[in-house]
């Protein structure tokens, strides 16, 4: 009898040493907001892992790659490789347009009664750099303004933004470059 006494008494300690384990453990997790705790499986214990502090230490947005990559790379291949001249500024604004609807992941002038509500320079590096590959690309085949305005289209359908509305004479133009494009 006092053996089974002795084996009850000690499957309750343990029973409530484990109990003990999990709720230190979950009063640890509640009480350090932002960092996680995780078993080494090497050495089995416990490690905590300031997650704020890593995602802040990683610089996600580097201003200074932006404005290379926008100033020195996009607009500087679009205005050194599209054509010049007031004859073309229709066709250039309307390349541009359809670049600046990617950049600001979908808003149109049109949305907002001429403004745009966004700054295409300031847009998600991810997003800037699927541009600037674009361009690169462009300007290291064809340099066709039609072509590039086809690719710019196209990206905008992949991602399901909508195309600047334009008045009749604006669309005509922009409809006969993508179909100019489609003929090559």
């Amino acid at each position: 009898m006092e053996e089974e006494n002795k084996k009850k008494i000690q499957e309750q300690e343990s029973i409530i040493k484990a109990d003990l384990e999990r709720l230190e453990l979950l009063q640890r997790a509640h009480e350090k907001k932002g960092k996680q705790l995780t078993i080494d499986g090497e050495v089995g214990s416990l490690k905590e892992i300031d997650e704020l502090r890593e995602l802040v230490g990683k610089q996600l947005e580097n201003p200074a790659e932006k404005y290379n990559v926008y100033y020195k790379g996009i607009q500087k291949l679009l205005i050194d490789h599209l054509p010049k001249g007031e004859e073309a500024k229709e066709m250039r604004d309307i390349i541009y347009d359809e670049k600046n609807i990617f950049l600001n992941l979908g808003k149109r002038k049109s949305d907002g009664k001429g403004t745009r509500g966004s700054d295409g320079r300031m847009t998600f590096q991810p997003i800037m750099n699927e541009i600037l590959d674009i361009v690169i690309s462009w300007v290291g085949s064809s340099q066709n303004p039609f072509d590039i305005y086809r690719d710019f289209y196209m990206l905008n359908e992949k991602h399901g933004y909508l195309h600047e509305e334009y008045d009749d004479s604006t669309k005509g133009v922009a409809k006969a470059m993508l179909t100019l494009a489609e003929d090559k």
